[in-house]
């Protein structure tokens, strides 16, 4: 379990498949990210007991709640990525219900998760990628720190349909730098 300033990242449970479906179902959330829509509440729990059984994949629960609104996760070289992973890399994969969109929820989470990559798994670097057209996705790179590394064009997504995909990149000369400037008081960072 990781805990934020408004966020717990646990483990799902298969309790957890009533409130994945009310999320997953929208269509503005899976197509965008390359995954359908969930269709039922029993699929919603098969991707519980499979997808998202996965080491370092966590239920997006916000603190006072225990009701999971997104999902993000951690996915190792020795696991099922997009990126072109190397040993002592990984990437981060993340989604947030609609309703939740715009409040900074998934950049926190995305915070916690470097922290847990560079800090505890001892990561050399990190990747985080996004679709052409997920501009919020894009902004979440940004947001925590990520640089740009290179787009690869005609994917065929898991969807079947061919896209271009943006890889940004961060190593941990990149997050030690981030979080050393983070750590300055407000006069010493102007």
């Amino acid at each position: 379990m990781i805990e934020t300033d408004r966020l717990i990242l646990r483990p799902w449970r298969e309790t957890d498949a009533g409130a994945l479906f009310k999320h997953a179902s929208h269509p503005d959330i899976g197509p965008i990210a390359g995954w359908l829509p969930h269709t039922s509440i029993e699929n919603s729990l098969e991707i519980i007991r499979t997808v998202f059984s996965a080491p370092e994949t966590y239920a997006v629960v916000l603190k006072g709640a225990d009701e999971p609104v997104g999902c993000c996760g951690i996915m190792l070289s020795t696991g099922s990525h997009n990126a072109e992973l190397k040993q002592r890399e990984a990437e981060i994969g993340y989604w947030i219900g609609r309703t939740y969109w715009g409040q900074g929820l998934i950049p926190e989470a995305v915070k916690a998760l470097l922290a847990r990559c560079f800090n505890d798994l001892r990561l050399d670097a990190v990747w985080c990628g996004y679709y052409e057209g997920n501009t919020r996705s894009k902004r979440v790179c940004e947001k925590s720190g990520f640089k740009f590394h290179h787009t690869n064009k005609d994917i065929v997504s898991p969807l079947g349909d061919k896209r271009t995909e943006h890889f940004c990149l961060m190593t941990k000369e990149d997050y030690q730098r981030l979080t050393a400037t983070a750590s300055l008081p407000d006069q010493e960072q102007s």
